[in-house]
């Protein structure tokens, strides 16, 4: 693929990537959630036993 003029790879590869707080805030969100899955698992387990 054709670099754009005044494009350099370096910058294109910057450009490209995600940015850092975006894939933080994207992980934490991941791990919240699964936690909370977790949580209601265990619930209606507890639950489910009485």
């Amino acid at each position: 693929m054709p670099l754009p003029e005044g494009k350099t790879t370096a910058r294109r590869f910057v450009e490209d990537k995600i940015p850092r707080g975006l894939a933080i805030r994207v992980f934490v969100y991941v791990v919240a959630g699964h936690l909370f899955a977790a949580f209601v698992y265990l619930l209606f387990t507890l639950g489910g036993q009485r």
